[in-house]
């Protein structure tokens, strides 16, 4: 029988590999993938915090969600801010948009419950004897979405009319976009790469 130290340090090794992955997509451009025809891209960098949450649980997956939100928060306060970076960090503006606590809010919460949600669904769906692969492409689904809609939901709350100007657009119109072109190629992708992958690696954790 396994002993507890070495679950342990399975356990972490599991979650070293996951954060590497994400800092890794983070920093390349294999964290966002173009769509085709469209100047959008879709970001890839939630998966692996799915992943987490699917192989070891929503406490872990809200970690590796904590990671992501890290990352957002980097990426808009120093590597790389764009126009609209002000609603994800309280260390950028433009003009007179300044992001506030409510940004801290954008770019942690959301993140933190996709781990979290996706742990949770997939947990659910293996105790009523769901094949994995569709347990793995529902936690995919639906911890994307909890990104898309909780994110755009909190911009909503927060920043509405300022985020719709500085896209010099209609916040309906804004919001439309970012569900319809962003959010649900995002969830499609997630929701195929975590059953292709949560499936295999779970009958690996198994037999090792």
């Amino acid at each position: 029988m396994e002993s507890k130290t070495n679950k342990r340090t399975k356990t972490l090794v599991q979650i070293a590999l996951l954060v590497a992955v994400m800092i890794v997509l983070n920093f390349t451009n294999l964290g966002l993938i173009p769509i085709p025809f469209s100047p959008l891209k879709v970001t890839t960098l939630h998966i692996p915090v799915i992943i987490g949450a699917c192989l070891l649980g929503p406490k872990i997956g809200g970690i590796l969600g904590l990671l992501f939100g890290l990352l957002s928060f980097i990426n808009n306060s120093f590597v790389a801010p764009i126009v609209t970076s002000f609603v994800f960090t309280p260390l950028y503006s433009l003009g007179d948009y300044h992001g506030n606590f409510g940004s801290l809010i954008i770019c942690f919460v959301p993140r933190i419950l996709v781990g979290v949600f996706a742990g949770l669904i997939f947990q659910w769906m293996a105790s009523k004897k769901c094949r994995t692969y569709l347990s793995g492409f529902v936690a995919g689904l639906v911890g994307s979405m909890t990104n898309t809609i909780l994110v755009m939901g909190g911009i909503a709350l927060f920043f509405g009319s300022e985020y719709a100007s500085a896209k010099s657009s209609t916040l309906l119109a804004v919001i439309g976009t970012a569900v319809g072109v962003n959010g649900v190629p995002e969830a499609i992708v997630a929701a195929i790469l975590t059953a292709a992958i949560v499936t295999p690696l779970l009958k690996i954790l198994k037999r090792g």
